[in-house]
């Protein structure tokens, strides 16, 4: 392979990041967008038709929904795809003989499992409206600490599964780390505490449809960036091959 610094891999990321950021605004304004303002509407409507909420909000609602959204998803896209990458060159060559390409899907596929799928379960996304506002806080804390959790303990599996590997071989240690793995995630559902503020009456659909745009953004953020990132670095650092040049007849 080709010699990159990580400042290629990063800079390359954040490209590969932006592009992902885009798609997922996409999906979050044709998916999570309508869902949002129903969650608006039934707020305001369980105010009461005569509440005074205080005038025009300083921000409109179709400025929040596009340029507002559009300009929050990306940055983050950019900013995860700079973290992915920098994950991506401590891994490259670490995790087994896998090529660049190969590992960018893995640490992806690592990534959406550590940073997306295992605090979603245990502390999904809520529309407006659900949630009690004197305990955002807490709620943000909760799950900053399930994604550290999981985070920890998803290096701890790699960890041993390298140890586990030349005693129980590569497909064993796998599958040993990876139910570890999940046992000592699930010890973290039951030890953290729980959050259910959903008002009486809201609808169940509504929250349900919700959660899956919201799960839907992030797998495509990862999606895209996976595989975005993944033929941009290989591009970075598997030497392209000269063509041949025509065997010329000798006189």
């Amino acid at each position: 392979m080709n010699s990159a610094s990580p400042r290629t891999l990063l800079v390359r990321g954040m490209l590969a990041g932006l592009l992902a950021g885009v798609a997922a605004f996409l999906v979050a304004y044709l998916l999570g967008e309508s869902k949002v303002d129903a969650a608006i509407a039934i707020e305001e409507a369980s105010a009461g038709a005569g509440h005074d909420h205080g005038g025009e909000a300083p921000v409109s609602r179709a400025l929040q929904a596009t340029a507002g959204l559009g300009t929050g998803v990306v940055l983050y896209g950019v900013a995860l795809g700079g973290i992915a990458a920098l994950v991506h060159c401590f891994a490259l060559g670490r995790i087994g003989r896998f090529g660049p390409r190969a590992t960018a899907v893995l640490v992806t596929a690592g990534l959406w499992v550590t940073v997306t799928l295992v605090p979603f379960f245990k502390y999904p996304a809520n529309p407006p409206a659900v949630g009690d506002p004197d305990t955002a806080a807490r709620r943000t804390a909760l799950y900053l600490l399930m994604i550290v959790l999981s985070a920890l303990l998803a290096a701890g599996a790699v960890i041993l599964g390298r140890r586990l590997a030349p005693r129980l071989g590569n497909w064993n240690a796998s599958l040993a780390a990876g139910g570890g793995f999940a046992v000592a995630i699930g010890i973290s559902y039951a030890l953290l505490p729980s959050v259910n503020e959903v008002p009486a009456g809201f609808p169940a659909a509504l929250i349900w449809d919700f959660r899956l745009a919201s799960l839907a953004i992030q797998t495509t953020l990862w999606t895209t960036f996976g595989l975005a990132f993944g033929f941009l670095a290989d591009r970075a650092l598997v030497p392209t091959r000269a063509p041949k040049e025509a065997v010329q007849p000798t006189s």
